[in-house]
């Protein structure tokens, strides 16, 4: 089974988190769907990307919440998404 290596932005941090491809692929597939309108509030992405997954592959994916973060945080890394500079909750957009 192919794995994705997913690093975190953070300076000091140097864990990698290996996921299978197929679960990188639907998250991230997800992510830049609900990106395509513009920017979005961090804690509206979990929902944005529920709304469009099916039932079948949100139940083999397992949780949500730890794969979108893990997703996004690779995605930061590859510089596919960015954090907008602003005050308030963090929001993100394609980049």
């Amino acid at each position: 089974m192919d794995k994705v290596a997913c690093r975190t932005p953070a300076e000091g941090r140097d864990g990698i988190t290996n996921i299978p491809a197929w679960k990188f692929d639907v998250v991230r597939g997800a992510i830049l769907g609900a990106l395509e309108c513009g920017p979005i509030l961090y804690k509206d992405l979990n929902a944005a990307v529920q709304a469009r997954l099916d039932d079948q592959t949100l139940a083999d994916l397992g949780k949500l919440g730890w794969h979108v973060v893990t997703v996004k945080l690779e995605m930061e890394v590859r510089g596919e998404i960015a954090r907008l500079d602003v005050k308030g909750p963090q929001q993100i957009k394609a980049v």
